[in-house]
């Protein structure tokens, strides 16, 4: 299973903001931007953050994506 981000990016468009703008508002790290563009995880405080940030639920910026065996 791995995570999805998809949800924030989409949302950072409706609200004209670019991911260093997310950063500076959310009080996060440009590593942590990062490691979110490249779908890895990150920590509950961290999405805690962007949601206060967003005013949004974690459901709004991620979700979980069940990786089909081959």
């Amino acid at each position: 299973m791995s995570v999805s981000y998809k949800k924030l990016w989409k949302l950072l468009i409706d609200h004209d903001m670019k991911k260093k703008d997310l950063a500076k508002v959310a009080d996060i790290s440009n590593y942590t931007i990062t490691k979110m563009s490249k779908g890895e995880n990150v920590t509950v405080e961290t999405l805690g953050k962007i949601c206060k940030a967003l005013d949004c639920g974690v459901d709004d910026i991620m979700e979980f994506v069940v990786e089909e065996n081959q």
